[in-house]
This record gives structure tokens, C-alpha cells and sequence, in this order.
């Protein structure tokens, strides 16, 4: 199963849904895709879109995904890392009234160059880098938080 996550921002993300129905015809994949779609009202007969899941339910669906899809959104990235999938990342851009800015280059930027996720671009075939998420082997993602959590503790406990 490929799960698409959008996130809950507003602005519809309808651009990425295109991409993957024609990836999917393109690949011709059988599997099932389902799609968190939020805010975004879109139409398929080849995904299953979900606007809202809760927290359990979408942990299920991360854990019983071979792939994810999804926005830029850090919650959306970090959680398919901590669960060791392979994470296709795509920015939602202003130029399409798909968010208010481009902060999402940034964040995907980050981790695709560190290794962790690939990055679909809005020039490149969708269907081109699922393929070649089938052989990436992602960067194993280690949290700081722990630390970071840690360190604040030995501050507070000193002042």
C-alpha cells in the first residue's frame, strides 16, 4: 500500500493527487493508495482519499505503508523516518495557492540532502521517483529530541 499524506493546512494540494494518478497509470500499479486528504477536495476512482484520520489511525496506516507520499510538512516526514519507510516528499507551493510561501523547498531541501527522503519536483516524473524509491535506501533517521529534552532539564534544575 502507498499512503499519501497532504497534512490539515487549508489550501488544497491538488497537483500532487495528478501527479500520482498518472505515476500510477503510468506504472501501472495494482496496489492500493490511500490518500489523507484534508482540506483538499478531490475526486478519484484510483485512490481512497480520507480528508481527517486520528492520530491511531494514521499511525496504522504509516506502519502498514511500502511507501509514503507526502507534503512537505515535518510531522509528515519525520514520522515515515521514525518508522523506517522510504518517503517521497513534495513541496506545496505558492505559485498554485498550494500555501502561503515556499518554506517547504527548505525542509525537503534539508532532509533530501542529508539523505533521508527523496524530493519530487514540480519539473520531474512522479512515476520516475517512485521507481527509484524501490531501491533507495534512506539515511537510518536518529531523533535529538531525547538530548535536546535533556539538556533543557539540566538547565532548569541549574537556574
Amino acid at each position: 500500500m502507498i499512503l499519501v499524506t497532504l497534512g490539515t493546512h487549508e489550501m488544497p494540494f491538488d497537483r500532487l493527487l495528478q501527479a500520482i494518478e498518472q505515476a500510477k497509470q503510468q506504472l501501472q500499479l495494482d496496489e492500493e493508495i490511500i490518500v489523507q486528504s484534508g482540506n483538499t477536495k478531490y475526486k478519484s476512482d484510483a485512490m481512497k482519499l480520507i480528508p481527517f484520520v486520528s492520530y491511531e489511525e494514521m499511525s496504522k496506516l504509516y506502519d502498514d505503508a511500502r511507501l509514503i507520499i507526502c507534503h512537505g510538512g515535518t510531522g509528515s516526514i519525520i514520522t515515515g523516518l521514525k518508522k523506517d519507510k522510504r518517503v517521497i516528499a513534495a513541496a506545496r507551493l505558492n505559485k498554485y495557492g498550494e500555501h502561503n510561501d515556499d518554506h517547504q523547498l527548505e525542509i525537503i531541501s534539508i532532509f533530501t540532502e542529508a539523505g533521508y527522503i527523496l524530493e519530487w519536483k514540480e519539473d520531474e516524473s512522479l512515476a520516475d521517483v517512485i521507481e527509484q524509491a524501490s531501491t533507495f535506501e534512506p539515511k537510518k533517521f536518529v531523533s535529538k529530541k531525547e538530548q535536546l529534552l535533556s539538556v533543557l532539564e539540566d538547565f532548569i534544575e541549574q537556574v
